[in-house]
């Protein structure tokens, strides 16, 4: 893994409430698959990447908590996303890292574009509604 080129500001998506200055960290079960438990703490550079992160989140929970994103900054150091970066787009298009690091969080940051409902519906299709076993491998 190569350490990312991207200064930031970087952001985190998912349906926890959290305040600032909240630390996130690996050891718990993915929004993708809840079968894995992650080794890693993912963000992005992209704001509305970190919005579709926390409605995936919120849709895998149940749909009944509020998609939240936050502006985050790594305690350590970051590397590109295997789960994206070459594995299914050529370089990191995503902007998207990880780190086994804790992510402090800054605030949360409200200005991130919601997904339409066709557009999340197409999500729930895609990725959702698929048994755990049939959403793809992640790279952990």
């Amino acid at each position: 893994m190569r350490a990312p080129d991207d200064d930031g500001p970087f952001f985190h998506g998912t349906a926890a409430a959290l305040p600032p200055g909240a630390l996130l960290t690996a050891g718990f079960r993915s929004n993708y698959r809840p079968d894995v438990v992650m080794r890693h703490v993912y963000v992005t550079a992209l704001r509305d990447g970190a919005g579709l992160a926390a409605e995936l989140a919120v849709e895998l929970v149940g749909g009944s908590a509020t998609p939240h994103v936050y502006e985050v900054e790594p305690t350590g150091p970051l590397e590109d996303d295997p789960n994206v970066t070459d594995q299914r787009y050529p370089g990191n298009p995503t902007r998207s890292y990880r780190t086994t690091q804790p992510v402090r969080i800054v605030r949360e940051v409200h200005d991130w574009t919601r997904l339409t409902p066709e557009a999340l519906e197409t999500w729930r299709e895609r990725i959702v509604a698929k048994a755990p076993e049939e959403r793809g491998e992640i790279l952990n």
